[in-house]
């Protein structure tokens, strides 16, 4: 970089805390206009990183570095204050617009977007009535401090230290009167009321017991349910903080209903009727249940003549809505490779009366259009959105209204009976209903535009010009879809039919600005020399999120790499690649989550899979034979190569990698890769000289994930079993350029607390923003010949 480096204090404060936030991407700058009065104009484009590629629009005033987002794109939305504020997530983090229309603003305290860094959502939590704000502010590459802000004062409160980020799944829930907050850490949920303290009471008096997020549920009237063992319990917040003073030998709440097995919040969830009377609970993933709430434990219950579904193995998303009048619709999302929307599947239960004994199954319905659906306030509509346009359906009879956009559409909210907000790719817009069609539309603010610019003639109308600038004023037009909009930069776009923009430029009477290319997260950096004195800054500085560095013979996650030269163990250290490897042995837990999330980041990975594995789940090798993904091999069976019981040599190997060969064929009709390990990474010579004689290449690893530790081998041998957030810190930490991580998926015999497959995201997120480029093994090894 030319010059020093200089950035006033405000500034670098304000960058340093987006640099902390994790969604990370790559990000490319275009378009520099600097007007008379030193303002910027430029447009950001966000790709990959595991959000939707989308573009921003920012105005700086560089003399006091201050920044506006002039549009922001509707990857999320949320409505609080009682609907008159409207919140929107995207790669560059959280704003906020009156639902009257406006520009993007950001809480007090808060950055309007989360940093030019593009990549995942990481996922906020507003508080119903729109005044606090929960977020997870990092401390390391997996875990962070959670952090309450006062929209009205900038006032934050630390409510806890060490909770892991957010993967699918925020780690805290909102009670709908704002008063409450149900938060997970380390295997164990917790109670914080808001008010105005600033230091939260000693967590020993604010636990409420073991459990993840997924193992409450907020109802109506301040109270929530518990799902505890096998055990649902009906908490009353108001009465929880002088209940958890006594936890430790009294269950807190009243019990509600039970079930007839354990709840694991790792991969089961459950939803609670709008009366409270009733619930539906997924299993594993997979099989969802119906049960009675109220019933007593000496009360004989046929739980297996309750309604039931078995869903696909490959449903990687699942979801529920429950209207007041008792009718709930299951829809199963299901990938379809490389189609912009998954599969969905619908069931529908008419709930009203089956405690009574009446006798009701699960109806199959038409699929819907979409995964993405809202209920309108009243139950009677709903809405289906995605890449295909946003549908309106008739919610009772599960049949299609009308199609009220035809361009894909992001987010939807209904905010009245008759009236939605739309979030498109152009456009976030209020759309009012006349019986079931359109007929008033309103902007609320761009989600992008296509061209920009001053306007040519200067305004006497709007701001004044920059700190002691005499300069003429000019507004700033853009073009989205087919209309020019305007704004003074304070006032929200409106139409503008003959609009004149000024030729651009890149030079004022201070400053000169330009781009420069860059590496890592920035494709490029907008460069600002100062011509009026010695200096030139880039507008925005790369940096790396705050972390606990491990030395590398602290870390017990890096292995040694093995001094023969008989197993590929690590590639090139000189770049950035690094390789996921993903061992399926015996169950199939987590596989459909973990080919969407790859998905969804562009990211290909090798799964190591067995004959036993194949010949007890073949839909699911299937799923993964179309995945996209490569496809290795792992034996014909998940033996331990290394026990004594085997007589292992050169025609055992042989014939095992082979039948493993002809089963993955015979259940998927493709062949795997030539690249395989022994099951649990049992390397030896001789196995890999045997293996070789078959035409395979033995791979190793040189990051232990520690994944396979289970509760009985912590005590066995003597180490730590690390949670989710912990494997993510110490394989970041002990990871090289060529590195070869391997995941296990499933669901391990003995017991864990919880998986890091289902921190996926964070891990990924994690490598991203340290610049590895995930690849397969293959890819890898091929560059290193």
């Amino acid at each position: 970089m030319k010059g020093g480096r200089l950035l006033s204090r405000r500034a670098l404060g304000f960058f340093l805390f987006l640099l902390t936030m994790p969604c990370w991407g790559k990000i490319l700058f275009s378009g520099l206009d600097l007007a008379e009065d030193d303002r910027l104009l430029f447009q950001a484009r966000s790709s990959g990183g595991g959000a939707e590629t989308q573009n921003a629009l920012f105005c700086v005033q560089l003399p006091n570095r201050s920044v506006s987002l002039l549009s922001t794109f509707p990857e999320k939305m949320e409505l609080v204050e009682g609907g008159k504020t409207l919140l929107v997530y995207n790669a560059f983090g959280s704003q906020r617009i009156p639902v009257s229309g406006g520009l993007p603003q950001g809480f007090p305290g808060f950055s309007a977007f989360a940093g030019i860094s593009g990549g995942r959502v990481e996922n906020t939590a507003a508080s119903p009535d729109g005044r606090w704000l929960l977020y997870v502010e990092p401390t390391s590459h997996a875990k962070g401090n959670l952090i309450l802000l006062d929209g009205l004062s900038g006032r934050k409160i630390t409510v806890s230290a060490g909770v892991e980020r957010p993967a699918r799944y925020f780690p805290a829930l909102w009670g709908d009167d704002s008063r409450g907050i149900l938060y997970a850490k380390k295997g164990q949920l917790y109670f914080f009321t808001v008010g105005t303290q600033t230091t939260p009471p000693d967590e020993r008096f604010r636990i409420i017991g073991e459990g993840a997020v997924n193992s409450v549920y907020w109802g109506s009237g301040g109270s929530f349910y518990y799902l505890r063992g096998s055990t649902v319990y009906r908490i009353r917040s108001g009465e929880l903080f002088a209940r958890t003073l006594y936890t430790g030998f009294l269950s807190v709440g009243e019990t509600a209903g039970s079930i007839p097995f354990d709840f694991d919040p790792n991969f089961d969830r459950f939803w609670i009727a709008p009366d409270g009377q009733s619930m539906l609970l997924c299993k594993g993933g997979r099989n969802l249940f119906y049960y009675p709430l109220g019933i007593k434990e000496d009360t004989p219950t046929d739980f297996a003549s309750l309604p039931y579904i078995i869903a696909p193995r490959s449903g990687a998303q699942l979801g529920v809505l429950w209207s007041d009048d008792g009718i709930a619709t299951v829809l199963i999302g299901i990938p379809t490779g490389g189609n912009p929307e998954n599969e969905v599947l619908a069931y529908r239960l008419n709930t009203a009366g089956i405690a009574g004994g009446i006798d009701r199954t699960f109806e199959t319905l038409e699929s819907p259009p979409s995964f993405r659906v809202m209920l309108s306030p009243d139950g009677r509509k709903a809405i289906f959105w995605g890449k295909s346009g946003l549908h309106l359906y008739d919610y009772r009879s599960w049949k299609l209204l009308t199609r009220i956009v035809s361009e894909p559409v992001y987010s939807c909210l209904w905010t009245k009976n008759d009236e939605l907000i739309v979030g498109g790719e152009e456009r976030i817009e209020s759309v009012r209903l006349s019986g079931n069609t359109p007929s008033e539309r309103k902007l609320l603010c761009l989600a992008s535009v296509s061209r920009y610019g001053f306007e040519d003639n200067p305004s006497a109308a709007g701001p004044s010009g920059g700190e002691g600038s005499a300069a003429p004023f000019r507004r700033i037009l853009a073009y989205s879809g087919d209309t020019w909009y305007i704004t003074n930069g304070e006032t929200p776009w409106t139409e503008y039919r003959l609009p004149s923009v000024r030729e651009s430029s890149i030079v004022s009477s201070r400053y000169r600005v330009y781009l420069e290319n860059s590496g890592g997260t920035f494709e490029n950096i907008p460069m600002v020399r100062n011509i009026t004195s010695v200096g030139t800054f880039f507008l925005f500085e790369p940096g790396r999120p705050p972390g606990r560095t491990i030395p590398a013979a602290a870390n017990p996650s890096r292995i040694s790499p093995l001094e023969e030269d008989y197993a590929f163990t690590y590639g090139s250290r000189g770049g950035r690649e690094i390789a996921l490897c993903f061992d399926l042995y015996d169950d199939a837990s987590g596989l459909s989550t973990v080919l969407d999330t790859l998905n969804r980041y562009g990211i290909r990975a090798t799964f190591f899979i067995n004959g036993e594995f194949i010949r007890r789940h073949p839909q699911s090798a299937r799923d993964l034979a179309g995945s996209g993904q490569e496809t290795a091999s792992m034996f014909f069976a998940p033996l331990d190569l290394s026990d004594s019981r085997y007589r292992i040599d050169k025609d055992f190997v042989t014939r095992g990698l082979a039948r493993n060969e002809d089963e993955y064929f015979k259940a998927t009709g493709r062949e795997l890769s030539l690249l395989w390990h022994p099951p649990f990474y049992a390397l030896s010579k001789e196995i890999t000289a045997a293996a070789a004689t078959a035409g395979y290449r033995t791979i190793g690893r040189d990051v232990d994930s520690r994944d396979w530790i289970r509760t009985s081998d912590a005590k066995r041998l003597g180490i730590d079993q690390l949670t989710a957030a912990d494997m993510i810190d110490y394989i970041v930490n002990a990871a090289e350029g060529g590195s070869i991580i391997p995941i296990r998926l499933g669901i391990l015999e003995g017991s864990r607390a919880d998986y890091l497959f289902n921190s996926l995201e964070v891990l990924l997120d994690a490598l991203l923003r340290e610049g590895y480029e995930p690849v397969p093994v293959s890819t890898m090894l091929g560059r290193n010949r």
